[in-house]
């Protein structure tokens, strides 16, 4: 929604400015980016320290629903003050997981720690290169055309996405990115559906069992 509206407001300022004074350009930067090795490899880094957060995540989710269980056959043994201290114990490692769900892949998490790191230094090359296009050749605007944006037209001639991979030393047209792969989805969800966060980063599922036989 925030870039439809600066894009609207980008086509609105044309519109009044006097035509003769602006210059426009376009840019695939999903394509640019997914060009560059440097950046495959890190989408590829990536991708595996969210594997290793999700399997931590699964193995302390499977130690809750033990516990759970465990619980359930014996509480009817139980006096009460054991019973407490169980339950307890069961929401403690509830506590834990959430946190732990939180610190991987929360708001300012792990997960948006390592794609800062790991991918923000080969994406700055790209747009310090469409800075330096747009500066050499004095474009008023530079609108981005990837899968992300939204624009509905755009003449092949305005589309400097070959020259900024040439000014950053690739060739255009040789995607080193595997057949399939979508450069840019490592920063994926957590598989477990109790893992899972929104996508304005907040947790607000519930913890529940994974096993569709308890209660």
């Amino acid at each position: 929604m925030k870039r439809k509206i600066i894009i609207f407001a980008v086509i609105l300022l044309a519109i009044v400015l006097p035509v003769t004074a602006q210059k426009y350009a376009c840019i695939n930067t999903d394509y640019v980016l997914k060009s560059i090795p440097d950046y495959n490899n890190a989408i590829k880094r990536l991708d595996k320290y969210v594997a290793d957060w999700q399997a931590e995540l699964d193995g302390k989710m499977g130690e809750l629903d033990a516990m759970r269980a465990d619980y359930e056959q014996e509480s009817y043994l139980l006096p009460d003050n054991l019973k407490k201290r169980r339950k307890d114990e069961i929401r403690a490692k509830e506590q834990e997981i959430k946190d732990l769900q939180q610190q991987r892949f929360g708001a300012g998490g792990d997960l948006d720690k390592r794609r800062a790191e790991l991918l923000k230094p080969v994406q700055d090359r790209v747009y310090s290169m469409i800075e330096r296009v747009a500066h050499e050749k004095n474009y008023a605007f530079v609108f981005d055309k990837s899968a992300s944006a939204t624009l509905l037209f755009a003449n092949k001639k305005y589309d400097i996405s070959d020259e900024v991979l040439e000014l950053l030393g690739y060739k255009p047209g040789a995607s080193s990115a595997p057949q399939g792969e979508r450069a840019g989805e490592a920063s994926k969800k957590p598989t477990n559906p109790e893992m899972r966060r929104s996508s304005d980063s907040k947790i607000d599922t519930p913890l529940k069992s994974t096993s569709g036989s308890r209660k």
